[in-house]
């Protein structure tokens, strides 16, 4: 192997760790965005508080025959 030959195997190492580095960089920011939104929609789920001032003989039967 000559000189040129192993310049050329460096040069592409160095390019893929420097590709490998950026799509971790971008799978992390993905990540994060997923999160915040995640977060976002469980903020925007109402409180379970109402169903507390319902009569205590609603909500415990299902009809099954209609």
């Amino acid at each position: 192997m000559d000189v040129t030959g192993i310049a050329n195997v460096a040069t592409t190492l160095a390019d893929v760790g420097t590709s490998q580095a950026v799509s971790i960089a971008v799978l992390k920011k993905a990540n994060d965005i997923a999160a915040e939104s995640a977060t976002a929609l469980i903020e925007a789920v109402p409180d379970n508080k109402s169903v507390a001032n319902l009569p205590p003989n609603l909500g415990r039967n299902i009809n099954t025959t209609a």
